[in-house]
């Protein structure tokens, strides 16, 4: 397996990804659509999720494909922003079609970043213009770090941010991972130089700074975020893609797969405040693949991109916490 051409989600076919962020505000939103509609499920794993349209999802409902994903910021007010979303696709003329009614659904996923130091002291929701902005922002190339749902992300230790990775499999099929990584646990190990992640990395994508020597690891719980804030402050949120041909069943399978890149990722991950998740889609651009296969390169995907979100975010006035790249200069 190699990365693909851009090491990005958008690596399969027929993908795009926008994203929308106000820096006074400390949040943003990023949204990923297709050519057409797609299958996709998803999984939750962590304790306190945020989410909107996530039932038709499930295997077992009538609904086969969907028009947009999106993760955000902002909390319960980020769920908005899968509202500006729908405005936009209606205006496209996008949507599934009952009758003389088009209705674009787009299921969503937020993170708490209300106390990270941004003004929120709004008189109208930003949360919907922001999506209908990510989604007109909608290309095959997207900034990683402090963007989009990343924005305002925190780690234990260091800046969160946005993250993508891809890997193309020996029979062609391509799977690609996006992450908005605000965990309660610690990307990097103690001394905030190496990462947890750092065993799957490729090329050099985090750095190359290579595993840390140290044993014993993730039996410190230091948390520089709990000391600024508070233990609410979490969910790390994500979306992986893939060419190949799979049922709703199938992609919920491969959702419960890539959690394991947040375990090896994040320590410590799924916890009772952490609302992480995990959608799955299909564009259905190649014959099915096999699905072990397909599951084991969404865990590796989501761990590097949980790792490039940090490696790239870049430092704002107010900040909260660090960056890596800033205490790694």
């Amino acid at each position: 397996m190699t990365p693909g051409s851009k090491n990005l989600i958008t690596d399969v076919p027929g993908l795009k990804v926008g994203n929308a962020q106000d820096l006074i505000l400390n949040s943003g939103t990023t949204v990923v659509i297709a050519d057409a509609p797609f299958t996709a499920s998803v999984h939750v794993m962590g304790g306190a999720p945020g989410t909107r349209e996530t039932d038709l999802l499930a295997p077992d409902k009538a609904v086969a494909a969907v028009d947009a994903l999106v993760l955000s910021g902002g909390s319960a007010y980020g769920l908005d922003a899968c509202s500006g979303v729908v405005d936009g696709l209606r205006n496209m003329g996008r949507g599934f079609k009952v009758g003389a009614a088009t209705i674009p659904l787009v299921p969503g996923a937020i993170l708490f970043d209300l106390l990270n130091g941004g003004a929120k002291d709004w008189d109208e929701n930003p949360y919907r213009a922001l999506g209908r902005a990510a989604l007109n922002n909608a290309g095959d190339m997207f900034a990683l770090g402090t963007q989009g749902a990343g924005t305002g992300a925190l780690t234990a230790m260091v800046k969160g941010g946005l993250g993508s990775a891809s890997l193309v499999l020996p029979d062609g099929t391509t799977v690609g991972a996006l992450v908005a990584a605000n965990p309660v646990g610690a990307v990097t190990t103690p001394g905030d130089r190496h990462f947890y992640a750092a065993p799957f990395e490729m090329n050099g994508e985090f750095g190359g700074v290579g595993v840390d020597p140290a044993s014993g690891l993730g039996l410190s719980l230091e948390s520089r975020k709990i000391a600024a804030m508070s233990m609410r402050e979490n969910t790390t949120i994500a979306i992986i893609a893939t060419d190949a041909t799979l049922t709703k069943a199938e992609c919920q399978r491969v959702a419960v797969a890539a959690h394991d890149g947040i375990g090896r990722a994040t320590v410590p991950a799924h916890t009772p405040q952490d609302g992480d998740l995990v959608f799955a889609l299909s564009t259905g651009g190649r014959a099915p693949g096999n699905l072990s296969h397909i599951g084991h390169a969404a865990s590796l995907c989501l761990a590097r991109a949980i790792a490039r979100a940090v490696f790239e975010a870049t430092p704002h006035p107010n900040d909260l916490l660090p960056c890596w790249s800033t205490l790694n200069a």
